[in-house]
């Protein structure tokens, strides 16, 4: 739990499984190809039980207690996270209204020496995350918030179909729930230079089914996605516990902090740093969002 001791990484991972503890050898190169295979195929690897088994239990304990911490709010969005007023065609699949029923504790929330924290600034695992997106280095981001969360998904509730803003995605499932919370994806449904309307209002609509996979995930797999471009979502939680899943958010470029608007949807407040910070943002493509 929360303030308890730290351990060294070969501590926390299955070292068993995943030999990575000296990058750039053979068992690293090993595990990065695949990883690197299952992006470029399906847009999305997931190393299973990449957290030591002895670690699952501190895992769990970690994000229940943490976890009364998130700002909860119920927001009517669509899949692009833009202004619902904004002008667009009458079968734009941004027209498609969703609720949004879920809540995220923060990084300034998030104990130094909890397991996902460890493992968000250990520069072995970011070298590691790196590889696996085939970048030259990966960068913590900025925002004293968005960095590193943990999302909480209520018993009833459910994260709707939804694109990233970041290129790509880390997370780890720390709490499963009774039933349902399933990964839902559809990999590179669109690209940088083209949208796809037409597919995504068809997930969106219910007659797409044949475009989305999902996954069954546990408590200490590793997730990497390439979110930005694979529309995706968190199907109804059902049961009576709570889904949690730890998102580790990196970027290509150093100093990256969140919009003032956005921050204050997933948080709740903002911080002088995302004022200051405010129409200074780079994009990396001209997609909607």
């Amino acid at each position: 739990m929360p303030g308890a001791d730290t351990l060294e990484i070969d501590d926390l991972l299955n070292t068993t499984r995943y030999p990575v503890a000296v990058p750039g050898s053979a068992d690293w190169q090993r595990i990065v190809s695949h990883a690197r295979d299952g992006l470029r195929v399906n847009g999305c690897c997931v190393l299973p039980g990449f957290l030591a088994p002895e670690s699952i239990d501190r895992l769990r304990a970690e994000s229940t207690e943490l976890a009364p911490a998130a700002h909860y709010d119920v927001e009517t969005v669509n899949a692009y996270n833009i202004a619902l007023d904004t002008p667009l065609p009458d079968d734009h699949p941004g027209r498609v209204r969703m609720q949004r029923r879920n809540a995220f504790v923060p990084r300034d929330r998030i104990p130094s020496d909890a397991i996902i924290h460890q493992l968000y600034t250990h520069p072995m695992f970011q070298r590691f995350v790196a590889d696996c997106f085939e970048l030259p280095q990966v960068h913590e981001l900025a925002d004293p918030l968005a960095g590193l969360v943990l999302n909480v998904v209520l018993p009833g509730d459910s994260h709707p179909w939804h694109f990233d803003s970041n290129e790509f995605t880390v997370t780890m499932l720390t709490q499963g729930p009774e039933s349902g919370g399933v990964f839902e994806y559809c990999p590179d449904i669109r690209s940088a230079e083209r949208e796809n309307f037409d597919d995504v209002r068809a997930v969106l609509s219910g007659e797409g089914r044949h475009l989305i996979r999902r996954l069954e995930l546990r408590p200490g797999d590793l997730q990497l996605f390439r979110g930005r471009y694979s529309l995706h979502r968190v199907s109804p939680v059902g049961g009576a516990t709570a889904r949690h899943s730890a998102i580790l958010a990196y970027t290509e470029r150093p100093g990256v902090i969140g919009t003032v608007e956005r921050t204050r949807q997933l948080f709740g407040r903002v911080l002088p740093e995302h004022v200051a910070a405010e129409g200074r943002a780079v994009r990396s493509d001209q997609l909607l969002d």
